[in-house]
């Protein structure tokens, strides 16, 4: 018998976001930026939303794209990157995301040790300036 009345009801028919992810925030074991990014994705697709969802990676959480054996050495583990799925699942999803040059280059990084279908952009705060500038909301988890 107990529901939940909503007094204000949100309908959005077009949104763009950009998540800016440089820091680590954890529920558990699950990254809370990428998680967010899933859930808003399967909400725009359920609700008809038009828009992009772009995740910018950069700073303390610069390390999530890498592939597997570039994450091994960078995190001295044997495992792979533990995000790989979730990032792979986001593209499929047709969530945007991007590596930070800047981050890369102070890590002596390059495209070949990214996950398939980053993309690498100049700079994270510049690129987070500019999307804001094109009307993006910047989300910040």
């Amino acid at each position: 018998d107990r529901m939940i009345h909503v007094d204000i009801p949100v309908v959005l028919k077009n949104a763009n976001v950009v998540f800016n992810t440089d820091h680590l925030a954890f529920a558990g074991d699950l990254p809370v930026g990428i998680n967010y990014m899933h859930l808003l994705a399967n909400r725009f697709k359920e609700l008809g939303t038009k828009g992009q969802i772009i995740g910018v990676f950069h700073g303390d959480a610069a390390y999530m794209t890498l592939n597997d054996k570039t994450y091994n050495t960078y995190r001295k583990v044997n495992t792979g990157n533990p995000y790989k799925d979730l990032i792979v699942q986001l593209i499929k999803q047709g969530v945007q995301i991007e590596e930070c040059a800047v981050s890369m280059k102070s890590h002596g990084w390059v495209n070949e040790d990214l996950l398939p279908g980053v993309k690498v952009n100049t700079g994270a705060v510049g690129r987070l300036i500019q999307l804001t500038q094109e009307g993006y909301v910047q989300l910040q988890p």
